[in-house]
């Protein structure tokens, strides 16, 4: 009995080890079942993964509840301990801050001194006090990996694996340059499209508040000067004097309320509503003129990230979960899933990207010459300055293209505007020379 009592002691402590994420029952080679916990496993296949590679027989899985995780509210754009006092962190300052602490670091300063220097040079007060807050976590001997971790809503885990693999490796000042580079390509990604559609929307205002000014303020006074001339009305007339008529009512008044809600409501049901967004950025791909220029985008990100992150040792599998929780398109998030799955099963990386349409044939079959090789992160890396050249072209021809394309329909526009109430008196006008 004593012997007995002993080994299962044994046994308990050994399993007492793993933490409480997933609970397995294995089945050993002598046939006697044995029960165990797996850590830091995000489902059944990555448990099971794992459990393949330690040549383990599984008899069954099960998921039970571990120990729940307390998260700290916090606000939009914020993240961790210090909330949202003031205002959001723009990624401009992220990179900024990046930047900084790796030049320093790269010129042979320790860390926290970097951090600190940088804290005195950032005028985002938000961004001051989570500095602040990691220079004291430091100087208590917190990990540097673990301090930024503590701000989830601002580093990511993309952010947080590659300080861990600088960590790790000792080579701290390259990965905080290849994390610069990231926050630099996602920053001027950003700033591209946002760049390309300015232009267009500022001239989408222009002529909507044209539109409307002569609709309330010209339109009516043209109505009124016919009305006394007693001038026989074209149809094209009469139907932007309607218009203009329409607007200035109460049912005009109500439809735009009416628009402002359903737009109001389309936004709330994009952010709360997975499926609902799920079929938008799905449309996103499809659109005319962005639709390019965002499926570019996504393609260089996800492969850069895939580069860094695969060269800093991290995981296949970790990778393609890292990128899919950085992405805030539900479609490419199902995709990564998806090809997630497969490599738990032992497919090739590059046939699973194949599989899927979203993504170019071309990105697979690169990814294909990178397993031959061995080589995946120059080959991602390549993928990424590839997809890149192309979204930069394509902004470039977008810019070029839609000024003038814009001016013509404004023009057009407004000249259809002004020939409409002018009319009548080039037709008063035939009539009295005939």
């Amino acid at each position: 009995m004593c012997i007995i009592a002993a080994i299962c002691l044994n046994m308990l402590i050994k399993f007492r080890f793993y933490s409480n994420n997933l609970a397995i029952i294995l089945g050993g080679a002598v046939g006697l079942l044995v029960g165990g916990k797996i850590a830091e496993a995000l489902d059944k296949d990555e448990a099971s993964f794992k459990l393949r590679e330690k040549k383990i027989i599984i008899t069954s899985i099960n998921i039970v509840k571990g120990q729940k995780i307390v998260k700290k509210k916090s606000a939009k754009g914020g993240g961790g301990i210090l909330g949202s006092l003031f205002g959001k962190i723009k990624t401009s300052d992220l990179t900024f801050f990046t930047k900084k602490i790796s030049t320093m670091v790269t010129a042979g300063l320790p860390i926290l001194d970097s951090i600190k220097m940088v804290e005195d040079q950032t005028d985002n007060k938000k961004l001051k006090l989570i500095i602040n807050q990691i220079t004291k976590d430091l100087e208590a001997g917190t990990a540097l990996s673990r301090c930024f971790a503590r701000n989830p809503k601002i580093f990511d885990k993309i952010f947080v694996n590659m300080i861990k693999a600088g960590e790790a490796s000792g080579k701290l000042d390259t990965f905080l340059v290849k994390l610069t580079e990231i926050l630099e390509r996602r920053e001027d990604i950003r700033r591209k499209i946002k760049s390309a559609s300015f232009y267009p929307k500022i001239l989408f205002f222009v002529a909507g508040g044209i539109t409307v000014f002569m609709l309330l303020k010209v339109v009516p006074i043209f109505e009124e000067m016919y009305g006394g001339m007693g001038v026989p009305l074209p149809g094209l007339t009469k139907m932007i004097i309607s218009a203009s008529n329409f607007i200035q009512s109460s049912t005009g008044l109500i439809m735009f309320v009416v628009l402002g809600i359903i737009y109001y409501l389309f936004k709330v049901a994009n952010n709360k509503i997975p499926n609902f967004k799920r079929r938008i950025d799905k449309l996103s791909f499809k659109l005319p003129i962005f639709g390019n220029l965002i499926a570019q985008s996504i393609y260089a990100r996800v492969a850069l990230v895939m580069a860094n992150l695969v060269g800093a040792g991290v995981s296949v599998i970790e990778t393609l979960e890292i990128v899919k929780d950085t992405n805030n398109n539900l479609v490419v998030r199902d995709v990564v899933e998806n090809v997630k799955r497969g490599v738990f099963s032992g497919m090739d990386l590059s046939k699973l990207f194949l599989k899927e349409t979203v993504f170019p044939a071309q990105f697979g079959q690169l990814i294909a010459v990178g397993e031959k090789t061995g080589n995946l992160e120059d080959m991602f890396q390549s993928i990424a300055n590839y997809y890149q050249e192309e979204f930069d072209v394509a902004v470039k021809t977008l810019s070029t293209a839609i000024e003038p394309i814009m001016i013509v329909l404004i023009g057009t526009l407004i000249g259809f505007l002004l020939l409409a109430m002018y009319m009548p008196i080039f037709n008063a006008g035939s009539v009295v020379g005939g």
